[in-house]
């Protein structure tokens, strides 16, 4: 009886080494299975955040958007312009307080005059104030604006600078976020900007246009008022009405 209690007794301790042996390898198994399913996911998840990052990585190269004339963007005329009509450049930086003030005094004004077809109403994009704000709002607004042009034309390019100037934000603080202008844009009838703004595409563009006007045209701050080439110093209505005559006369 001795001898049979012993072996049931071996038995059974080789029974249960075999059973904790079984039992290590399959928490074995599913640590391995664990740790792989993790590597997998840091995997992807390094992969969509490099995606991502590829995906908004800033511009450095000068693209020029489409639907621009010299390098700005004319306002559509409802009628035929005149033959004889006035170009009225106007450098703008959508950042600048005296150009917001300038645009509730007279923006409609130039608008109908563009629109009639007395005049030749052209954009003409400036950021000297990227560092008069904490998000580099001046470049950025710029930039969305061109976005618009570049993918809608010159009709969502004005609504998008209508909306722009109507809700400018002050000098030294944060402007609106890319989500922000997103979002302005795409109610002004251009849907499909997010990856040009969030890239900033035609930043190096603009910079490259403002030394531009600076260098060639000795434009050093905003509003600059150009008709037929040459600067103005008309800002008022009437005063701009006076001068859109004069230049219709040479």
């Amino acid at each position: 009886m001795t001898n049979d209690r012993q072996a049931r007794a071996a038995r059974a301790e080789q029974m249960r080494k075999e059973r904790e042996k079984a039992e290590r390898k399959q928490r074995n198994k599913i640590t391995v299975a664990i740790v792989v399913v993790v590597l997998v996911l840091i995997a992807a998840a390094g992969w969509g955040v490099k995606s991502l990052s590829d995906d908004n990585a800033k511009s450095t190269e000068v693209i020029e958007p489409a639907n621009l004339t010299e390098g700005g963007v004319d306002f559509p005329a409802t009628g035929q312009t005149k033959p004889d009509a006035p170009v009225m450049e106007v450098f703008e930086d959508f950042l600048c307080p005296a150009c917001g003030s300038f645009e509730q005094l007279s923006g409609q004004f130039l608008q109908d005059q563009a629109a009639s077809g007395a005049i030749t109403l052209r954009f003409m994009p400036f950021s000297f104030l990227h560092n008069q704000s904490t998000n580099d709002y001046s470049r950025r607004a710029a930039n969305v604006a061109m976005c618009a042009v570049d993918q809608e034309g010159p009709e969502a390019f004005w609504k998008v600078h209508t909306a722009l100037f109507a809700n400018q934000p002050a000098e030294g603080g944060a402007g609106p976020e890319d989500a922000e202008l997103i979002e302005l844009a795409e109610e002004a009838g251009a849907p499909d900007v997010e990856s040009c703004v969030r890239t900033e595409k035609f930043v190096p563009w603009i910079d490259e246009m403002q030394e531009k006007s600076a260098d060639e045209r000795e434009v050093s701050g905003t509003p600059t008022v150009h008709i037929n080439g040459k600067a103005s110093e008309a800002r008022t209505p009437q005063e701009l009405q006076a001068a859109i005559a004069e230049a219709s006369k040479s």
